[in-house]
């Protein structure tokens, strides 16, 4: 099927069709319809899907028309508002709607933190039909009375898991007490939990349910390799890999911001061009990473998987875990900046004697086997003692709330009776 035959403005299908897409993705091809029938949808989509094409075209197709029809003039009521859990994402998504709507002359608009709110108030009193916004920087200039949102007509939420374990949930809260009662609703999420669900039966009225399979998405284009490796060998062997194989533009991910700095740094000492990006850094301070990751002034990009999500990193050809993530999940997420657009890439995974377990869940996810083999010259040593520790294991909560950096709640403790 072509995008021609799901309906879509012809000015919006030359746009398509001079940014090169051919043929329409499978969330395209079940959400694009949903939308333009106005209806809530809910959406099992990663990165890599063709996600933000799949609200954007359909959404951009009824705000013309409606423009047609009322010869409207925008000003700072919203029509359409999306929330996105990061700035990176923020202005990925702005520059999707800008490309797609570039003959349309309608007003898209991205507030965001991390950057002075002066220039984004100027654009919004200029005018604005879609505006894409981060939970915090939105409420903000609602506060201040600079964004009416009071006659919106679509709310989407973007990456909405990622939205609520960085702790935005109540911002959205906030933000969504504002918003009309009668609206369309699209709510795209990698992941599904009890928080999401919880969040969607809020928001949504009789959505049509999309979702597309996570096994073919991530590891269709994607040749994955594990290598069992002894903990203090990893580093020694990611700047093997990279300098003797000449990787360029490698992402590697790591579980905490305290491991990316040093993976960083060690990574350095063996003559890898390498830099960290993870939230204690600053915006600017990730911005010039960032930016000369893509120049190819660096080799690699050590990230923590919330720094990550968002980067829009075209060709990206190899992506290393450092260490497996406690989610399955985010394994998937992880992979899948590699071998999108239909090429190919590469993943490479390191793995410790006793991280087999996580191996495991990974291969129960996919419904496929996984084999990890050792890499000659960075073999385990089997012989080595193993580190006894007097502490419990972590459940899986902690693990979890370990990996995105959120420290544990300190106990109240009772005085002693004397």
């Amino acid at each position: 099927m072509s995008f021609t035959s799901l309906g879509l403005h012809s000015l919006l299908l030359e746009q398509v069709e001079l940014l090169g897409y051919q043929t329409p993705t499978p969330i395209q091809l079940e959400a694009i319809p949903a939308v333009l029938a106005n209806k809530d949808v809910m959406a099992g989509a990663q990165t890599g899907t063709g996600k933000t094409a799949a609200f954007a075209l359909p959404l951009l197709h009824r705000l013309f028309e409606t423009h047609q029809i009322e010869n409207s003039v925008p000003n700072n009521q919203v029509s359409v508002l999306v929330l996105t859990p990061t700035r990176e994402l923020a202005q990925q998504v702005y520059k999707s709607f800008c490309d797609y709507g570039q003959a349309l002359l309608l007003r898209s608009v991205a507030a965001y933190g991390g950057a002075s709110i002066n220039p984004q108030i100027d654009e919004i009193k200029q005018g604005v039909d879609v505006l894409v916004a981060t939970p915090g920087r939105l409420l903000e200039l609602v506060m201040k009375d600079l964004v009416d949102v009071s006659q919106l007509k679509t709310l989407v939420l973007d990456e909405a898991d990622r939205m609520l374990d960085m702790g935005f949930i109540i911002d959205i809260q906030r933000i969504l007490k504002r918003l009309p009662q009668q609206k369309q609703t699209l709510f795209f999420s990698a992941t599904f939990d009890d928080a999401i669900f919880k969040l969607s039966k809020t928001l949504l009225q009789d959505p049509v349910l999309i979702e597309v399979d996570q096994r073919n998405t991530s590891a269709e284009q994607v040749e994955q390799t594990f290598y069992t490796v002894d903990k203090e060998k990893k580093s020694g062997l990611i700047s093997y890999l990279i300098g003797s194989k000449n990787w360029q533009q490698v992402l590697i991910f790591t579980r905490t911001k305290e491991g990316a700095d040093r993976l960083a740094k060690e990574m350095k000492k063996d003559g890898i061009d390498t830099q960290a990006i993870h939230g204690d850094k600053s915006q600017g301070a990730r911005d010039r990473v960032l930016a000369a990751f893509k120049a190819g002034e660096l080799r690699a990009l050590v990230a923590t998987d919330v720094a990550a999500r968002g980067l829009d990193i075209e060709a990206l050809s190899y992506v290393i875990n450092h260490e497996l993530p406690y989610n399955a999940e985010d394994y998937i997420h992880r992979i899948g900046r590699t071998g999108r657009a239909g090429q190919s890439g590469l993943a490479v995974s390191l793995l410790t004697e006793k991280e087999n377990y996580l191996l495991k869940d990974i291969e129960k996810l996919l419904d496929t086997p996984l084999a990890s083999q050792w890499f000659p010259g960075f073999e385990p040593d089997l012989d080595k003692p193993e580190s006894k520790s007097n502490k419990r294991p972590l459940s899986n909560k902690e693990k979890r709330n370990q990996a995105l950096g959120i420290k544990p709640k300190a106990k109240n403790k009772r005085p002693r009776r004397r």
